[in-house]
């Protein structure tokens, strides 16, 4: 079919892009700046340069298309109080945009991305599809609160009669990766990791090609209206870090920065968190890491879009290897 992207040059949008073309898919990809996107030209795909910020041209870029895979936001915990507009605006306003842009083409299948985020502290629970966090327990990040508004919008968009779909992946690893679990992974393999930080938060950690898989199958076989958790395997983040110290056949770091320097840490100013490196508001990423768990299981999308997951091991080998 001819799919719509947005997100395309991200680091799951690149994966899904890849496996929709080798399957023979046309691809029709919105970017800032095509220049920047060899990646995505190299597979053939039609790159529309746009900032996905006006309805009308996401309307243009989509008509013809058969479906839609909206990848597009901003992943960043810890930002200053004064970006909080552009990520609200890009997390929630865009869904709207490309919702509404689907409804005007007459799309006949969109797929939003969410995360298992929005599930929120799960309190060492694996959870479902079915849970429902309680919001008196409030927001642990903007970007938490962002995901869960965007999910909540698409779920009243159903409601009204929007054909859609929504995958929630968990936490997403792979070559690439800049986050900072990535970063801790990739440290652990390759030995380069001097320290771990948060070891006992809960990650439910996914290889990218794995995400990339049960995207497209959601995509062909998702249940209109329904969301599909693509989570992998639920660990902390100090064993996952030991299983990818193991399999890079090195030493996990001893170093564990301790709770009361962090906590510490997330005090420093703004200006001195960025001097030093950091994200500006550090109490954020401590609030939203500490002693939380994000874990859900993938039990309805393995039986609904035969998603098949890596365990932890092999991913990061197959990943890092």
């Amino acid at each position: 079919m001819h799919v719509f992207l947005t997100g395309g040059s991200g680091f799951i949008g690149t994966a899904v892009a890849r496996r929709l073309v080798a399957r023979g898919d046309r691809v029709t990809a919105v970017v800032r700046d095509p220049d920047r996107a060899e990646d995505l030209r190299a597979l053939g795909i039609d790159l529309r340069q746009g900032d996905l910020k006006r309805t009308a041209a996401i309307v243009d870029a989509m008509h013809g298309t058969d479906a839609a895979i909206h990848l597009a936001g901003d992943y960043r915990v810890g930002i200053p109080a004064r970006d909080r507009a552009a990520m609200l605006d890009s997390n929630v306003s865009l869904v709207h945009r490309v919702l509404d842009a689907a409804a005007t083409t007459g799309i006949e299948r969109i797929l939003h991305t969410s995360t298992v985020n929005v599930f929120g502290d799960t309190h060492g629970r694996i959870v479902d599809e079915r849970y429902r966090r309680d919001l008196s327990d409030g927001f642990l990040s903007y970007y938490d609160e962002t995901k869960f508004l965007a999910h909540r919008s698409v779920e009243e968009r159903i409601a009204a009669g929007a054909r859609a779909v929504i995958v929630m992946p968990g936490m997403v690893y792979g070559r690439g990766d800049h986050s900072e679990l990535g970063a801790q992974l990739q440290g652990a393999y390759d030995g380069t990791r001097r320290y771990i930080a948060f070891p006992e938060t809960g990650i439910s950690a996914v290889l990218v090609d794995d995400v990339a898989a049960g995207i497209v199958a959601a995509l062909d076989r998702g249940r209109l209206g329904e969301s599909y958790v693509l989570a992998g395997e639920n660990t902390r983040i100090r064993d996952a870090m030991a299983v990818a110290a193991r399999v890079g056949g090195k030493r996990l770091p001893r170093l564990v920065l301790p709770t009361p320097l962090v906590r510490l840490g997330s005090r420093t100013p703004g200006p001195l968190a960025r001097l030093a490196g950091f994200p500006e508001d550090l109490h954020e990423v401590f609030m939203a890491a500490q002693d939380v768990s994000y874990w859900a299981s993938s039990a309805k999308a393995a039986s609904e879009l035969g998603y098949a997951p890596h365990d932890l091991a092999s991913g990061i080998r197959s990943a890092f290897g």
